[in-house]
């Protein structure tokens, strides 16, 4: 009989993390996030929100992960998919309870939101690798691209990332998607990255089916050049791994992943 996986997916070949399992702390039939991305592989934003809640018991993801194969390869199991994790207020405890049972790294892809927030600190600093997004460099260009909640500031996610970064004990990275909207912004964007100092910087493009198109193999590269002195990867230089998902068809296209 063919097990059936609701809050867990993949695992997926990542170019940022390998072989990543995903657990997803929001999953509903609507997208639940704190932004309205123009890049978002999986469409519009139905529920927009700022405000933290309960939308998985932390026992319903465990119950699944007990069905995972014994032989099961993964390298990293990262909390993402369909939405802002932070928004789940049990991240933290989700996050307890992984290492308690699993002995993979733990990642969590953000789009650093709530980074401004001590109480998303103190849960994310559980994690192993929080990968934080930043796309833009001003509140203009924050609007332009990401169309947040309303009373989401960009200058205070930047000063949260820098915080966050100075008392986080793992690995921190910035991953930035660069579209025709921000590519002009890409040398003040790699200043703000420089003043941050993250572990690591992925430099993307929508390579997935979305509403805009990416940037060239070219463009990227020269793009890439401006964060000199950073250590930056870029999804054109990356290989995936190959990977046996566990997940059906359906549950990976919820989450843009095929």
């Amino acid at each position: 009989m063919e097990k059936k996986f609701k809050f867990i997916y993949g695992p997926v070949p990542s170019w940022r993390v390998g072989s990543s399992l995903g657990i997803d702390l929001l999953s509903q039939e609507d997208k639940i996030c704190s932004y309205d991305c123009l890049y978002c592989q999986l469409g519009r934003t139905k529920i927009l929100t700022a405000t933290r809640q309960l939308y998985v018991p932390e026992d319903t993801i465990l119950r699944e992960l007990e069905m995972l194969p014994a032989d099961i390869s993964i390298d990293y199991m990262t909390l993402s998919g369909r939405g802002e994790p932070t928004l789940a207020i049990n991240l933290g405890d989700m996050i307890n309870a992984l290492k308690g049972i699993r002995k993979e790294a733990i990642a969590v892809i953000t789009n650093s939101s709530l980074m401004n927030r001590q109480d998303v600190w103190e849960e994310l600093s559980s994690a192993d690798f929080v990968i934080a997004k930043l796309d833009a460099c001003s509140q203009e260009s924050f609007m332009a691209v990401n169309q947040p909640f309303q009373e989401i500031e960009f200058n205070a996610i930047v000063q949260g990332l820098k915080e966050f970064k100075k008392h986080f004990q793992g690995k921190l990275a910035l991953q930035i998607m660069f579209i025709g909207e921000n590519a002009q912004y890409a040398k003040n964007i790699a200043g703000l990255a420089k003043e941050i100092q993250p572990d690591e910087i992925q430099i993307n493009t929508p390579l997935r089916p979305c509403g805009v198109q990416p940037l060239k193999r070219e463009e990227l590269s020269e793009i890439k050049d401006l964060f000199s002195g950073l250590n930056a990867i870029s999804v054109y230089e990356s290989r995936k791994k190959i990977v046996k998902p566990i997940s059906d068809g359906d549950t990976l296209k919820r989450r843009g992943k095929v």
